[in-house]
């Protein structure tokens, strides 16, 4: 949950570097959180008789920005910029390509998005 809180922090922060356990555990509650809504929206949907998963709906909405800046902060941890995140609308492939991506280990030590987030620098070996 740290980690969620972490990025909830830094949610517009589209700058720096953001390690593979930050997104993924960030990933992981985004996810849980989701799951969570749409069975409270099922709750309120079948006692009010709606048909739209507001509460699903605001909670999308209210993490774009989170949701964006994390990814790129993950995409700068790699040496590639921001706008790598754009290949996942390419189809069929893009996505694949975009998950590789995110799930390949940072840059060793500084790269030009900023010092590396596990603290390693190789600059002092």
């Amino acid at each position: 949950m740290e980690w969620f809180k972490k990025c909830m922090n830094q949610y517009a922060d589209f700058s720096g570097r953001a390690r593979r356990k930050e997104y993924w555990m960030f990933s992981l509650f985004y996810f849980l959180f989701i799951i969570s809504a749409l069975v409270v929206d099922g709750i309120l949907m079948s006692l009010i008789g709606s048909s739209v998963p507001f509460i699903t709906v605001l909670f999308m909405l209210a993490m774009i920005v989170p949701s964006l800046s994390v990814m790129i902060r993950r995409l700068h941890d790699t040496d590639r910029s921001g706008w790598w995140m754009f290949i996942s609308l390419v189809p069929l492939v893009g996505g694949f390509i975009c998950l590789f991506f995110l799930c390949v280990d940072g840059t060793l030590g500084s790269n030009r998005f900023g010092p590396n987030p596990k603290g390693m620098d190789l600059s002092s070996l």
